[in-house]
């Protein structure tokens, strides 16, 4: 560090986090200095164009992004374009240039975490990512540091805001998915294309990341099971809170002796849980430790000003550290690297759950027997029966079944079966149910 008493950071990328951190610097920058222990300047920023979001007329601004890596004053590379391509150069390119990064890019930590904390501990530079899970939510530094004493067992979070938003207006306005979807593209919630949002790509990202630091796994991007929630109505949505439960779009890890299972799917969890009532476009973590039990941590998961509050968090971190001289002794994972330790990851078909089943059928006699008996042949027994009368001049209702635990490819096989009933309209909507406990 040029000046012992000033960290001078570049910016890489002014979309909405990068706007937000400029502006979060700009007008908090003498607390936030205070905070670090020494004065914290942005002197550099890259990007292809401005953002009227901030001013920048008192910066130097580039528009090649590498300048900023390349420029010998800046201390912190703030990595914020996203992407797994030039974004993965570009921090490549600063940690062995010995800077510091600081990056909110949770696909290019899930994807090449590994290879990338490796080269940073080689070069003795410190590369932190707290804002990549949850945006404002301090999720990682409560997984690395504030339950560093406890053996996690499980974790579950609403780690998406889009779907979750999509899913609450489906279920208080009784809206349709399409139509929901189009109003979350309206309120820039939801990309143009928004197949990493509801497909659960985006939140497998996140999941891989919390993982890792909660087992002391590798990051593992292969190992988890991603399914989106497009097929979920609004019936499903009033049928689930029927039967006391609430429909969420969730990332679920939990360690058994088997291993691990990583998991992004729609999910029916109690509506007593507090996790159920997290709405719009809010973020919520639910840990299970082995000290401290169930702990939420719920809030803002999205957006400039909460994005940009977890990336200067881990540049005061980072500065504080550089004041001391005390660079971290341990991964990015927040464990010595010689201590992280592979975990058989447990195949989806072997993962074990309770299951909600919604089957159209025609309004005959006789049809729910059969039901029953198809899924009584696969070893599966019902906990709950829904079945609505018929709708004067609809010839078919729906059927919802609650079942008690069974396998994915027990149910996959029953469903088959049930399907090919003649007396079956339309696929049957299945969703897996977590009553969130150890």
């Amino acid at each position: 560090m040029k000046d012992s008493r000033t960290v001078k950071l570049g910016i890489c990328g002014l979309g909405t986090v990068g706007s937000g951190t400029v502006n979060l610097l700009a007008s908090n920058g003498e607390s936030i200095s205070r905070k670090a222990g020494v004065k914290l300047e942005i002197i550099h920023v890259g990007a292809r164009r401005d953002n009227p979001a901030c001013y920048l007329s008192a910066l130097k601004v580039s528009r090649d992004i590498f300048a900023v890596v390349d420029d010998p004053e800046v201390d912190i590379v703030i990595e914020l374009i996203g992407g797994t391509t030039v974004a993965k150069e570009l921090v490549i390119r600063a940690i062995k240039a010995k800077k510091h990064v600081v990056t909110a890019n949770k696909a290019l930590i899930a994807e090449f975490g590994t290879e990338l904390f490796a080269l940073a501990a080689d070069a003795g530079v410190a590369l932190r990512y707290e804002a990549a899970v949850a945006g404002g939510i301090p999720i990682i530094k409560a997984l690395r540091e504030g339950l560093a004493g406890n053996d996690i067992r499980w974790l579950a979070g609403i780690i998406n805001g889009t779907t979750n938003f999509i899913l609450t207006e489906m279920e208080s306005a009784h809206r349709s998915f399409a139509d929901v979807l189009a109003q979350a593209q309206e309120l820039g919630y939801a990309e143009a294309d928004p197949t990493f949002d509801i497909e659960g790509i985006d939140a497998g990202h996140k999941l891989v990341i919390l993982a890792a630091i909660a087992f002391g796994m590798p990051l593992d991007i292969d190992g988890v099971y991603t399914e989106g929630m497009t097929t979920i109505a609004p019936a499903d949505l009033v049928f689930a809170r029927e039967l006391g439960y609430r429909i969420k779009h969730l990332g679920i890890a939990r360690l058994t002796d088997e291993g691990v299972n990583l998991r992004v799917h729609p999910t029916l969890i109690p509506d007593t849980e507090l996790l159920s009532r997290v709405n719009g476009v809010e973020n919520a973590v639910l840990i299970d430790g082995s000290a401290v039990g169930p702990t939420l941590y719920c809030g803002a998961g999205a957006g400039a000003a909460p994005t940009a509050s977890a990336v200067v968090a881990d540049v005061i971190d980072i500065a504080r550290e550089l004041a001391v001289e005390q660079l971290p002794q341990v991964s990015g994972l927040g464990v010595a690297p010689d201590s992280i330790e592979s975990v058989p990851i447990i195949p989806m078909a072997r993962v074990v759950t309770p299951w909600y089943l919604r089957v159209t059928v025609c309004d005959r006699p006789g049809v729910m027997s059969r039901i029953s008996s198809i899924l009584s042949e696969h070893g599966i027994s019902i906990e709950a029966l829904i079945q609505k009368p018929a709708v004067k001049g609809e010839s078919s209702v729906s059927v919802v079944v609650l079942t008690n635990r069974a396998s994915q490819s027990q149910l996959l096989a029953a469903v088959a079966q049930i399907e090919a009933l003649d007396t079956t309209m339309a696929d049957v909507i299945r969703i897996r149910v977590d009553t969130l406990k150890a």
